[in-house]
Parts: C-alpha cells; structure tokens; sequence
C-alpha cells in the first residue's frame, strides 16, 4: 500500500496536509526524483519538479503507467488521451517527453509540432492530414500509433493548391472517429485555454474533445521555467 500525496482544495503548491493510501506497484516518491534525474541529464542540472506541479506530475505517472487505481483516485480515464495545458514555459512538452519512456512501446507517444504539420501539408496537401489519422497505426497492423500534438494552436491555416484548410482540426476530428472504432488515442499540449480552442477549430471539435481527453491543467501560478 503505497500513500499518495493529496493537496487540499486552494492549497495547490504547499506541502500536502493528508495522504490518502491507494493499492499501486508503484513508489510515485522515487519516481518523481528518478524524473527529476532524468530531466536533469536532459534538460540540464537546473531542470527541477516544483512543488507546484507535483500534482500535475502524478497525474502523468498515473496516465502513463496506466496505474489503473491511482488514475481512478485522481480522476484519470486511461481510455482517454491528455490535453495538458498551461501558459507559455510551463514545462507541457517537457513533461510529456520524459513520460515517454516510462510507456509501454503501444502507449508510446510520438512527439510532433502542430507548425510542422501544417509545413508538411503546405508541400504534400491532404497525405499529411492522412500521416497523422487513418494511416496512424503499426505497420501490417491495426494497432493504433498515439501521437502527442504539440503547441496545438500555434499553427496557421495552410493554402494547398488554393485551398485552405484548418489542418490540425481535421486531423483531430479524423482521429476522433478512429478513438471510437479503433481506440486510437491523441494527446494534446497547448497554451490555449478552451474557448479559444473552440474559436479556433469550432464547437464541433471542442465537443468530440471532452470525449478524447483528460483536461491535465498547469496551476496558474506555475512558473515559466526557461527564466
């Protein structure tokens, strides 16, 4: 019986005040220093996990363990994938990076750029949309890739040929439908919060959202941590 840390409401950041104990394989304390560890040998020896953002940590260890108990205690579905947002330097891509390899080789995310798809879709058009959605799985399989979008937002609508499209929308509301027959799971990092998701890609998608993802939010008091 492993106990996990848990923040009373208001009190994001301090030092937790209780624990509650959930049945997990796991000693999320040592997990969190070897992340830290291994942020350090990426990142540099400045890279830290502050307290702040523990919260937001154990959520990702859950997810990415597939912890199925610890999830359920911190309100994660593991059928669903993770939109993590949080304002500008917060450490989301950082973050997602160094959960990769705690996966198992099927829930693995593949980092990309939501700029660089709409470059690619500005040079091969609409096989880029199909890069990312229907020909997202294992080859000779039918097991789906995960794919984590980095920077959602950031990109711009892209002219193919006289032809404009929201590329990005178009490839998260494909990969929707494969969610649904194919359990095809997406992960998300973005500053934007979710009405400017919806002026952006429409109510159509911020909908089909809250079936694909775990909202995972950064504090808004978290710190931009290139300073």
């Amino acid at each position: 019986m492993t106990n996990i840390p848990d923040h009373q409401p208001g009190q994001e950041g301090s030092t937790p005040t209780k624990t509650k104990a959930t049945q997990t394989p796991y000693d999320y304390h040592l997990l969190m220093q070897q992340l830290e560890e291994h942020g350090k040998n990426v990142y540099g020896p400045t890279f830290h996990i502050e307290e702040i953002d523990r919260p937001i940590v154990l959520k990702l260890l859950a997810y990415f363990l597939q912890d199925q108990a610890v999830a359920i205690t911190e309100g994660i579905d593991l059928h669903k994938g993770i939109l993590l947002t949080g304002k500008i330097g917060c450490g989301k891509t950082s973050l997602i990076s160094l959960m990769r390899p705690l996966s198992a080789d099927s829930y693995r995310p593949h980092m990309v750029s939501c700029r660089e798809i709409s470059f690619e879709f500005s040079k091969i058009g609409y096989d880029a949309i199909n890069r990312y959605s229907t020909n997202a799985f294992f080859p000779y399989t039918n097991v789906p890739r995960v794919h984590c979008f980095d920077d959602l937002g950031l990109e711009q609508t892209v002219n193919y040929w006289g032809n404009n499209c929201n590329v990005m929308g178009e490839i998260l509301l494909s990969r929707y439908d494969l969610l649904i027959s194919h359990k095809m799971l997406t992960h998300v990092t973005t500053n934007l919060n979710s009405q400017e998701l919806e002026d952006l890609y429409g109510n159509r998608l911020r909908s089909r959202m809250r079936a694909m993802f775990n909202l995972i939010a950064f504090d808004s008091a978290t710190t931009d941590k290139r300073r």
